[in-house]
This record gives structure tokens, sequence and C-alpha cells, in this order.
């Protein structure tokens, strides 16, 4: 095999000119090399009948406001409680045997390394010699399998495969588990394990998201889930974000880190895996994806679904632009379902994307009492009691009381309870725990109090106190694991004061380390529960115990800065490996430093922190070398404007953050975190400050973020004030923060923000006078801001002003400019508007033109002709409604027709293009009386609510529309199944819309009136009642004054009025007089 290696590594050589390293890196954020590669475990209000409906609308394109063409729109010492293996058969445990390639059975055994020896028969690659492999993983434009074949003919395929396996070790790796896992109470969990397993084999939804608060047992479920799949052959991979730095680790580097996961569960998806190591440098998060996972996976043949489960994607930063990548994966159910777990509901978040996302959201509720109060009676007895005095049956009842099904509360009892180097016997400590008032589930302070009671035990002093803050701080923003030494080099805390509060936190630990590192310390999020290094970040937490994030940033930033300073200068002298303190310092002092200094440039001046930076020699030359070098592995060399001598520490700061951001958005952290520290040494510069905005203002474009939009003001606000009314880039930015400010207000809905974005665009088109470049730019943000106001105020003089602007920016964007077809498509949407206003057909005539003239510059395979064929249906569709000429209806069905052809599953918007033919084709039947068109609209509509599982933003819509074709379809064939199914579409659909929800009254509607076709057909003179009953509600919420207000009026006095003919009352009489005055006003 080595002499494999080594030939493959000479001819690599040739290939790809280099030359082998066979010294020490002089820099490496890997880890040293080992023996053998570890291989984690492995497994083979509109109602429904008035012309322009909600199905009509929904669909209809708004004015851009981003100068785009858009639609409307683990043992620890503190266990955790989960479910346990169902008694009884489930979709997932049907059979443990599976069927090799060869063809004979393979059983699955409880040890994964066996299992992976016998189903491959493969020992596992070594890797005494690991740089020559080291040099094949960075030839990423050199083909594996042609060397091999090419070289050594088909009859090596055995040592391929070692090679490949011996690559896969260069893939991000998940951190070791093998010393966490989680304590399962039988039949804790069964319904839900039930329900998951069940949607994961049967359903064609791609995502389940596992949501609710902490401390529920989300991460006990996905454990348990994890090895319940395991066990029969379907997990693919698991990852639990909270054990990785999630300021550090983007979408592509959890991608990989599946893929490694998937590798070494299934052996054979490997080669697919290596393809991608070769294929997908540098490209889409989507293609990612697509050739890391999809295809690996794809390839091993499974008759089901094979599960990824991510457990904690709340404590990942990218993770809404990880959900929203997915999207590309919709229709590949069958092949790959991932499972999340949330403490929040992704599809209430507003996260951007999420509702293209094929996604089933669970909510996990509190554990049963009778399952709590049967883990305290089994674990109260493992307890070391003094003199026999222990729990009673009291204890147990109030303890259950107390925990408001919450694991993570149970199970830091028992904790506590059992840790034995406590001052105070455990009757006392129980008995102040269950003094306590606080019930978990009535008051967040319950959890808050146990806590705090546990660290006034463990530390009693004031100096115990102070030394736990000092350690606690410190390794809640480590960012990898450290030995004690360098911890201690790097903290300040000494060595023997670092090992006894370890010692004494391990009461609280909900994982305990890997095996074997007694002598490292690793960061507290993977020790400990979120909800306990919440607590002591709060600001409302007992001043003893609250630690500063801040302070420990800044003293551990300090620390990394002198490391930095005395770094060697590069020669041939000094290529000697460094130590691991030193990988250190150069990858993260830039992120510690951030995070524990100010931005004022006045303060900052004051800090050790600047003075330390002025003493690096070369300006961080050899710094920026070594960052880049190790973010970057293999991938982007540094090139000479990087690391310049001449420039400055700032610039240099600014030039690592550029390369970083050249490779896309897995460094962004790392990118902003060597922006905000040239802020600080060079505050007076405007264009680090705009580089700082749009770096924050890119991450809130990806993930929806608030807070990224509001630094990313900030920033340019900086950047504005630093640029006098003569500057030329003034105007850019004032635009700049106008759009920030704008996306904030898409995401707060703060009026005042909108107000402000307005007065910023106004203000950036005073400083850019035509023939300004960006003046267009400027029009059309304008435009799409006031559009808002436009949209909520319904002011013509506001319209008339958008449509102006439009107007002048699609003057200043001739043929053949690319942004063209916006500013047409952007006019026409604001000349519809005014004809809903007017009634101009002139107007409608131009809007219809325009539409026209975009649709030409979109020619197929253009990514936006579907919008264009879109908005041009619609507006014909306007148009026949005016003047009820079916050739324009007919040409709009035609459109809507190839935009659905250009939509095939699993594009994100194909349930848009579904849904518009399914209207046109609602209106040709109303115009002509044709079933077939009304039939295949609702097999379209049946489709495109296929595609929006709730709790998709849409499905009521949707709901909405099929419910009244329905109705439509049972005045026809009067088939009481066509009916009921009428009624039932209705029922779901008012459950997604509470009031005031805007869509309510419209399904109101159509079940008042399906309920008054059924009484028709059963007399039944309760139906009657509740059918009048949903014309009342209806009429509430359509208060006056309101467009529709006299339809629903009429509609409950039809109601009424039957009523008193069916029973002979007159008791709606009077309400009858009553709603007939209101017509008549």
């Amino acid at each position: 095999m080595l002499g494999l290696v080594a030939q493959l590594s000479t001819l690599a050589n040739q290939l790809v000119g280099e030359t082998v390293n066979t010294g020490s890196s002089p820099l490496s954020f890997h880890n040293p090399p080992v023996s053998s590669i570890p291989l984690p475990p492995v497994n083979d209000p509109i109602p429904s009948s008035v012309q322009g409906s909600i199905s009509q609308t929904l669909m209809q394109s708004s004015v851009n406001k981003r100068n785009q063409v858009e639609p409307l729109r683990y043992t620890a010492n503190a266990t955790c409680l989960a479910a346990s293996t169902p008694t009884t058969p489930d979709p997932v445990s049907q059979s443990l045997i599976c069927s090799t390639t060869s063809g004979s059975e393979v059983t699955a055994t409880d040890n994964p390394r066996e299992r992976l020896a016998s189903s491959h028969s493969l020992p596992a690659p070594s890797l005494a010699e690991p740089l020559p492999i080291a040099l094949l993983e960075g030839a990423h434009d050199f083909q594996m399998g042609d060397l091999i074949v090419s070289v050594f003919g088909a009859g090596t395929q055995q040592d391929a495969l070692e090679i490949q396996r011996g690559r896969l070790v260069a893939l991000p790796k998940h951190p070791d588990m093998s010393g966490t896992r989680f304590e399962y109470i039988p039949n804790s969990r069964k319904p839900d394990v039930d329900k998951l397993c069940e949607l994961a084999s049967n359903s064609t939804i791609l995502v389940l998201c596992i949501h609710g608060p902490a401390g529920i047992g989300k991460s006990t479920l996905a454990d348990h889930l994890s090895d319940k799949f395991r066990s029969v052959g379907r997990l693919a991979a698991t990852v639990f974000l909270s054990t990785i730095g999630a300021e550090t680790s983007g979408p592509a580097t959890i991608v990989k880190m599946i893929a490694h996961e998937i590798g070494c569960i299934h052996p054979r998806a490997i080669p697919k895996i290596v393809e991608a190591m070769d294929q997908c440098h540098g490209t889409s998060l989507e293609n990612h994806l697509e050739k890391y996972i999809l295809e690996p996976l794809r390839s091993l043949g499974h008759p089901q679904p094979l599960i990824i489960i991510m457990d904690a994607m709340d404590e990942w930063r990218d993770h809404p632009t990880f959900i929203r990548a997915l999207a590309s994966l919709n229709s590949e159910g069958s092949v790959v379902k991932f499972i999340l777990t949330d403490r929040l509901n992704p599809c209430a978040s507003r996260l951007p994307g999420i509702n293209k996302v094929s996604i089933y959201t669970y909510a996990l509720g509190p554990i049963s009492n009778e399952v709590i109060k049967a883990y305290f009676l089994e674990h109260l007895e493992t307890v070391p009691w003094v003199d026999g005095r222990k729990a009673s049956s009291a204890d147990v009842e109030k303890l259950t009381e107390l925990s408001g099904g919450l694991p993570v509360w149970a199970s830091t009892v028992i904790a506590i309870l059992s840790y034995s180097f406590s001052e105070s016997p455990p009757h006392e400590i129980l008995a102040e725990i269950v003094g306590s008032r606080r019930q978990v589930g009535d008051s967040s302070d319950g959890l808050g109090d146990l806590y705090r009671n546990a660290l006034e035990r463990l530390f009693p002093s004031s100096d115990a106190r102070k030394y736990f803050r000092w350690l606690m701080g410190a390794t809640t923003v480590l960012q990898e694991p450290l030995s004690l030494v360098d911890f201690s080099t790097l903290t300040g805390i000494p060595l023997h004061l670092i090992k006894k509060i370890q010692f004494a936190l391990s009461a609280l630990q909900t994982r305990s380390p890997p095996l074997g590192s007694e002598n490292i310390v690793h960061p507290a999020t993977t020790l400990f529960h979120l909800s306990f290094l919440e607590y002591v970040q709060a600001p409302t937490t007992d001043t003893s115990f609250v630690i500063s994030t801040f302070d420990s940033h800044s003293v551990i930033g300090l620390t990394c800065s002198k490391q930095v300073a005395i770094l060697p200068p590069s020669s041939p002298r000094n290529n000697f490996p460094f130590r691991a303190l030193q990988h250190y310092a150069v990858k993260y002092w830039p992120h510690h430093v951030f995070n524990g200094t100010r931005r004022s440039n006045s303060e900052w001046s004051q800090t050790e922190h600047c003075s330390t930076l002025q003493t690096i020699p070369d300006s961080g030359r050899r710094w920026a070398e070594l960052f880049l070098e190790g973010l970057l592995p293999g991938e982007v060399a540094p090139t000479p404007e990087d690391v310049r001598e001449e420039d400055g520490m700032a610039l240099t700061l600014r030039n690592a953050a550029r390369r970083l951001g050249e490779t896309g958005g897995d460094h962004w952290g790392f990118q902003v975190a060597c922006l905000e520290v040239a802020v600080r040494i060079d505050g007076g510069d405007a264009g680090g400050w705009s580089e700082l905005g749009k770096c924050y203002g890119a991450s809130g474009n990806r993930t929806g973020n608030l807070r990224m939009h509001e630094e990313a003001v900030v920033a340019f606000r900086r950047a504005l004030d630093l640029r006098p009314d003569s500057h030329p880039n003034r105007g850019e930015s004032l635009d700049s923060v106008a759009v920030h400010l704008w996306s904030s207000y898409e995401l707060n809905g703060d009026s005042n923000v909108l107000s402000e974005a307005i007065l910023c665009s106004r203000m950036a088109l005073t400083f850019s006078p035509t023939p300004h470049p960006n003046r267009a730019r400027y029009l059309n943000n304008l435009a799409g801001a006031l559009n808002e106001i436009y949209s909520r105020t319904g002011s013509l003089e506001t319209l008339n002003e958008v449509i102006s602007l439009h107007r002048e920016a699609l003057a200043l964007r001739p043929a053949p400019d690319p942004a063209r077809s916006s500013s047409l498509n952007n006019l026409a949407s604001g000349l519809r508007s005014l004809y809903d206003h007017d009634r101009n057909i002139d107007t409608l005539h131009e809007a219809i033109s325009l539409h026209r003239d975009a649709l030409t510059l979109h020619p197929v395979p253009h990514p936006d002709r579907p919008f264009s064929l879109n908005n041009l249906a619609n507006a014909l569709k306007s148009l026949y409604r005016c003047n009820r000429d079916i050739g324009g209806l007919n040409e709009a069905i035609s459109l809507h027709r190839e935009a659905l052809a250009l939509c095939p599953a699993p594009h994100p918007d194909r349930f848009l293009s579904l849904n518009n033919l399914a209207n046109a084709l609602d209106e040709l039947h109303e115009c002509n009386g044709d079933t077939s068109a009304l039939t295949e609209g609702i097999s379209l509509h049946r489709e495109a609510l296929g595609l929006c599982p709730a709790p998709h933003p849409t499905r009521s819509s949707l709901l909405n529309n099929l419910a009244s074709c329905l109705h439509t379809l049972y005045q026809h064939n009067k088939d009481i199944g066509t009916l009921n199914e009428c009624i039932s579409l209705g029922h779901e659909g008012l459950a997604l819309c509470p009031a005031p929800h805007p869509h309510r009254c419209s399904i109101l509607d159509i079940l008042a009136n399906a309920y008054l076709f059924q009484f028709e057909q059963d007399g039944a003179v309760q139906v009657l009642d509740e059918s009048v009953s949903l014309g009342r509600e209806a009429l509430v919420l359509c208060t006056p004054g309101q467009r529709y207000r006299a339809y629903y009026v009429k509609t409950l006095v039809q109601l009424l009025e039957k009523r008193r003919e069916v029973i002979g009352d007159d008791r709606d009489c009077g309400e009858i007089v009553d709603l007939k005055a209101e017509l008549a006003v």
C-alpha cells in the first residue's frame, strides 16, 4: 500500500508541478498526524365569489424593491431523559438485514468497525506517510480515478478504494462524542418517536424539524433517533452543532462534515464523495449539497430514504442559509431526509426562503409526570445518602412537580445530589431544592434557581466564585480545545486552579469530554447545556456567578496578539512546526480582539491591544500568510497584494478579509473579525467602514438576521460621517444606509425605520444627479420604499410618485442595459396598481406593452422568464376582466402553461405557476362553463397544495383556492363527496388563519355557502345555524369601510332570511332590518 502511495505521489507531483515537502509544515490548523484514520461508528380577505379573488391576486407581481424581478409574495455526570425504544414494531425497525451489492446478506452488528470490516473487508488506511496523500488532496483539478485507471489498470480497485478512503480524512470531522451519551427512560417519548419514524419512512417531506424550549430533551431525542436509524442501516449522518464552533463553521464546512460521516458509516459512498472533493471547490452551497450528500446517498440504492440528523440548529449562526439551500433537494425525499432540532419553529421565525423548503414542524412537549417520577425513583436510589436519610415519597412528588417536565432539570438535580465532594450532605441539598416554590413550567427562573443553588454549594467562598467566573468566562469564548498548559498561558489562570474548577464544574456537565482528554480544556459549549451557559451570561444572574464574555475575549485576544507579535519571520531556517497555542493565536486573535474591545478609536488607542499590534513586524505580513494558508489549505495561495510589507496592519486585515470573502460565506466569522479590528486601528477610513457594512449586509441577506442589517446600518453611517457633501461617494453611502434600513423594516415592520430609509434614498438622489452611473439604482430603491407606503395607505399621490421614479429609471437604462427588464417590470406593476384606481384602459394597455418588452429581454433559458410570463399573463387577465375578450384570457393561459413548463419539480417556484395557471382556468370556466377547464384547475390546485405542506405560509391561500373550485364543481355534479372535501379544506384553512388573518373572511364565506348547500341536501337545521354563524363571523372581521363589506352584509341577509323561512321564527327579523338599512346607506 505504501508503495502505491509513493508511486501515486510521484506521478501527482509531475502532473501538478509540486514538490513533496518531507518536513513538517510551518503551520497547519489540522490535527497532528496519527498512525491510522480514526473512523466514527459505521452503519452500512376577499370573498370567493367576488371578481379578483384571493386565488387570482395571490401571485401578482409587485414593484421590486431590490432591482430584481420578483413575484408577489454521551454519558455524562448529569444525565438526560429521552425517549425509549418502542416495544412494538414501527416503520423504522422492520428489518435488520440488508443486501450487499454481491447479493449476500450482512447482519447489523453492535460494533460499527466490525460491520465495516465484515461488509467490505478493507483495513483502515494508514497515515504513516500522510504527506503524499495531503498533496493529492490539494490538487483540485486532478481526477483521482483517472490516475488510478491509467497507471495501474482496472485490477487495482481495492487499492483505489483505500486511496479514496485515505482522502476522506481530509474532510472536516465531527468532534469526538465517545464520552457523550444520553440516558433514555423507557416509553418516555414513544408517541413522538413513532410519529417521527412514520414521517421519515412514508412521507414525501424533505425536512422534519423538532422544536421546543431549551431543556425539553431535543438533543436526547436526536441521539435516540440516531441510534434507532443506525441500527437498521438508515442513518446517513448525525451532527451535534452545539459541539462545533458556531462562529467559525460555515454551511459548506458542515456539508463536508456530513459527507465525512456518510463515508464512515457507508463506505460504498466514498467514491462519490471523493468526486465531490474534486469538483465542488468554489461552487454554490446547493451544488455542495447535491455532490457531497445527494449523489453519494443515491449511489447506495437504499430502498428507503437515509436520515441526516442535525441537532441544535439554533446554535449555529448560518443555519438560515443552510435551511434555505435545502429547497434544491425538495424532490429527493425518497433518497434523503433531514431531521433538525431547534428551539424555535423555523416557519414562524420568518427565515428567508423557508416557504420554499418542503418542511414539517413538530412541537416537542414536556415529558409526562409519570416518566419524570419514574426517573427520580430510579436515580435517587443511586445517590450517596448519609445516615440513611433518603428522599421521601413527598420529596419525589415535589421534585416531579418542580421539574415542569424538563429533562435537564431532573438530570441536574440528580447530578447535584450525587456529587461526592459537596460540603453539604445530600438530604440538606434536597431539602433546599424541594423548598423552592418555582416550577420550571411556570417561571423561567426555576431552572436558574437550581443552577444558582448548585453554584453556591460548589463555590462557597468569594475567591472560589472569582476563579469560577475567570475559568467559565474563558472556556465560554474558547474556540478550540487546548492543553492545560497552553490554556493556562492563554488565560493566565494557574494550572492547579484550572483542575480544581474543572473538577467542581463536572457536576453540572451534561456532556463528558472525549476519553483520554483529561489534560485538555474544552470549550464550554461542548460540555454544558445551553440553558446553563445562558444562565451564567444573563444580566439577571447573581453577580457572584455572572461572567463577562467581553472581558474574557479581551484577555485571550491580548495573549493571542502577543503570540503573533513574536512569530519568527518566514525563512528556510524557521521552517519548523508551531505549538498548538501559536496555531490558535494566528487563527483566532482577530476574533477575540474584535469581541473584547470597543469600536471607538479613542478607546482603542488606550488599550494594550493597540500597542501590542504596533509591535507586530512587517505590518502583520507573516501573520497574514499563515492565517490565509491555515484557513484555505491548498485552495487559495496568498497573493502579493494580500501581504505587502508597505501596507499598514489595517490594510493587511482588510486584504485578508477580502480574500476570505472571495471564497464564499464559509469564513464570514473570520472575515468580519478582520474588518472589525481594521476599523478600530484606522477609524478614520470610510472604505474600511463600507467594507464592514457590506460584510454585515451580506450576512443579513443570507440569514435574514435583523441584527446583521442593523450592524450594516451602523457601519455605513460611520462611512457616511467620513464622507462630506463634496465626496464623490457620499450618495453611495446614503443609498447603502437606505438599503439596509429597508431590510431592517422588512424584518421588524417599524414604520419609523421605513421613513428614515426613504429620507436617505431622497438624499442619495440629491447627491447623484444625471448622468451619475448609480442614479437609476437609487431611483429604483426609493420607488420600492414608497411603494410600501402606498400599499399601506393607498395614497394615489404616493403611487404617482412611484410611477414617475420608475419612468426616470427606465429612461436611464436603455437597451442593452442588463437592469432594463427590471425597470420595465417595475413600471408596469405600478401602472397596473394605478389602473385599479382609475380603471383607465390606456393605463392597463401601457402596462401590458411594458410586460411584453420585459419578456423579450428574457428569452429561454433566462431564469427570470417564468416571472415575466406570469406578470404578462396576470396583466392580460386584468384586461379580460375589463373587456371580456376571450382571446386575452386564452393568451394568459398559454403564457401560464409556458411558465409552468419552465418550473419542473423540484423548482422552488413551481407551486406559484401551478396556482396561476389554475386560477386562469377557473376564469375560463366562469366564462364559458367548460367543466374540463374547472377539473384541470382543481388538479393543478391539488398539486400546488401538495408542494406546500403545513406550516407553509401560502398553504391557507392554496386551501382557499382549491375549496372554492370544489364548491363550484359541486354545483355541477351534486356529489356529496366533493362538498365534504370542500368543507374539510375550509376547516383546515380556518385553523391556519386565526383572526385577524386577511384570508379568514374568504374561507368563512366559502364554508358558509358550503354548509348552505349541505342543508339543502339533508335539511338539518343545525347545519343552517352553522352557516349563519360563519357568515356573522365573516362580517365581524370585515369592518365598516372595508372594500367588500357590502358583499358580506348581503350574504348574511340571505342566510338569515333562509333560516327564517325554514323555521318560521322571527328572532332574526331585527338583525335583517339593521343589515338592510346598512346596505341602503
